[in-house]
């Protein structure tokens, strides 16, 4: 698989999130499963993971889904990136970083390595971002981290994070469907060398073009049943873009979910999108949209086509 650089980050350029194993898309498969699924990716040219301490059942605990990353990883642990989240809860006085260590420290354990090459702040809490990015310039000073990003952000404290220490790469969601970062984060993180991340660049698998709106959803823990892209009204309200998706696919040999990456891939030479599923033939398949190059041509025709569809739900940096 091609490659990308989020600052001197070498990652393959399409990464794999991690998350569906654990929690957001119903029933978890099996830890075997789980393991599998992700050596599999390995094995097929995907270098970058990303996982978080949050990341559990019902988010009921901490770290079930860093252990899984761990034992998949742990043979390949050179030849791979690993990237994890933490939450920071802090009083006004509190020791950033020795709070952000201490995360840091739990997560190196249940990942089974002894450094993480990029750590995300996962949602702006209470801690001033200008002390969680010193906290983090201390951390690579140390050597636990390679570089380190802010998730869910927008621009001004994105600007404000950079001042202090150097961002590794910005994750926030971004997809055909929900675009606010092409306004300014995107061409801010062109300018200062900062990757961007997208998380959910298939819209939940709405762009997979395999959801309709008769499509039931897991009652448990099952994040599209509050996705606004996924209401049964905004599932048919989509549909002229999934249909736009499909004749592209199939003039490209390709699928949906497949083009709706390679565009991004294309726009963008920042991007690295982290497509989840706890599908094996899925993931693999999201891989896949590494090898579909468009032409500017295709590509502008596919951009053309996507700024005259409506969108129906936006979730927005404020959402989940």
């Amino acid at each position: 698989m091609k490659t990308r650089i989020l600052r001197d980050i070498e990652v393959s350029e399409v990464g794999m999130g991690c998350m569906a194993f654990s929690h957001g898309y119903g029933q978890i498969p099996s830890e075997q499963y789980s393991i599998e699924a992700i050596r599999n990716a390995y094995d097929h040219g995907c270098t970058f993971f990303d996982t978080a301490e949050i990341y559990s059942p019902n988010l009921s605990g901490i770290g079930h889904n860093e252990r899984i990353v761990g034992k998949s990883l742990k043979s390949v642990r050179n030849n791979v990136a690993i990237a994890t989240k933490l939450f920071l809860r802090v009083g006004p006085f509190g020791d950033v970083y020795k709070s952000v260590r201490e995360h840091l420290e739990g997560s190196m354990k249940r990942l089974q390595t002894d450094y993480v090459d990029l750590y995300y702040l996962h949602r702006m809490g209470s801690a001033p971002v200008e002390k969680v990015a010193e906290a983090m310039g201390r951390l690579i000073n140390d050597g636990l981290i390679r570089g380190w990003g802010l998730s869910q952000v927008d621009v001004d404290v994105i600007d404000r994070a950079q001042k202090v220490t150097p961002l590794t790469a910005i994750q926030n969601i971004y997809s055909m469907v929900e675009r606010d970062s092409e306004a300014k984060i995107i061409p801010y993180c062109i300018e200062n060398n900062i990757g961007f991340v997208p998380f959910s660049p298939i819209a939940s698998g709405l762009l997979s073009g395999k959801i309709t709106p008769q499509t039931q959803f897991e009652e448990n823990d099952d994040v599209r049943n509050w996705v606004p892209q996924l209401s049964r009204a905004n599932i048919k309200g989509n549909q002229p873009i999934v249909e736009m998706l499909k004749d592209f696919a199939a003039k490209k040999n390709a699928t949906p979910a497949q083009i709706s990456l390679a565009w991004m891939l294309h726009k963008y030479p920042n991007v690295v999108p982290i497509p989840g599923s706890k599908n094996k033939e899925r993931i693999i398949e999201n891989l896949g949209s590494s090898n579909v190059d468009l032409t500017e041509n295709e590509f502008t025709e596919l951009e053309n086509a996507l700024n005259g569809l409506k969108v129906y739900g936006h979730r927005g940096l404020g959402g989940f």
